[in-house]
């Protein structure tokens, strides 16, 4: 497929395989990614062949990201043939990842999803996005924050790691205060091993960025900003998590692990805080800026 490559930062020097085009989903509010395209997966026919050509050109490939927006939505039994596949032809294979909805993880059992993992399944990247129900549904997620806690405990209970996302100011100016406390709620029950914290960006072709330019909806300050990701890594009880703020839409790069550094990130949010370099009337200077 000749069209735009989305993986997570951690899958730079994965092999990707596009066994699917865009996103079966594709209504969440802010997201841009697949707007341009009409969800499409390749048949099991064309996903052998993609397989068994990037295994001779890859021969010696380990780890695996299979593209592109929701492919654990896949049916079991079409999870499985590919993973055997992918067994087959990469004798080198360590891990396989991919992007998973809350839906398509509950819609498979603890036994599959421990037999997915036998065949070398290993991280499932989790959009939580807010802990706040009212935000998910404004934002038109497909999932609760309760079926995506769920679907992260199932999922860790069948041995998979769970990598979430969460977005800062989702919730805008008005809801800003729901949207920490709710979302390390549902952090903390869930305790995922990896979180990652990216901020809202509106992007041309989305209903936020719509929203943004008719004014129903108020981005967060750069100091609004800042502020909140020291409210939900302040409530955060973590028991043993990698956490990054490190993607480009941050306001400040960070990175450490909990509970071991959270005294010192939330050090670093507290000089920024305090330092007045902070804009506190807009967004400051961000990418894709309106």
């Amino acid at each position: 497929m000749n069209n735009p490559l989305y993986r997570p930062p951690a899958e730079a020097y994965s092999l990707i395989l596009q066994i699917e085009q865009g996103c079966p989903y594709n209504k969440c509010t802010f997201c841009g990614m697949y707007k341009d395209l009409n969800y499409h997966s390749l048949s099991m026919g064309e996903i052998r062949s993609l397989i068994k050509q990037e295994s001779q050109h890859n021969p010696n490939c380990r780890r695996i990201f299979l593209a592109d927006g929701d492919v654990m939505r896949k049916p079991f039994d079409k999870l499985l043939e590919i993973l055997t596949l992918l067994n087959q032809h990469f004798p080198h294979l360590t891990r396989v990842n991919l992007y998973a909805s809350g839906s398509a993880i509950a819609s498979k059992s603890v036994e599959q999803l421990r037999i997915l993992h036998s065949l070398k399944l290993h991280t499932l990247y989790m959009g939580l996005e807010s802990g706040d129900d009212q935000i998910l549904k404004r934002c038109n997620k497909c999932d609760t924050a309760t079926k995506m806690v769920e679907a992260g405990l199932k999922a860790q209970e069948s041995g998979l790691r769970m990598s979430v996302m969460i977005l800062l100011g989702l919730g805008g100016s008005d809801h800003t205060h729901e949207h920490a406390i709710n979302t390390a709620k549902a952090l903390n029950l869930m305790q995922p091993r990896l979180l990652s914290a990216l901020r809202v960006i509106p992007v041309k072709s989305t209903e936020l960025y719509d929203d943004v330019v008719a004014g129903r909806f108020k981005m967060l300050s750069e100091h609004g900003v800042v502020k909140e990701l020291h409210n939900i890594i302040g409530d955060l009880d973590m028991q043993s998590t990698v956490f990054r703020a490190n993607h480009g839409s941050n306001v400040i790069p960070l990175e450490g692990r909990l509970p071991r550094d959270k005294e010192r990130l939330l050090a670093e949010l507290d000089n920024l805080i305090t330092s007045n370099v902070l804009d506190c009337d807009s967004p400051g200077k961000i990418p894709n800026q309106l």
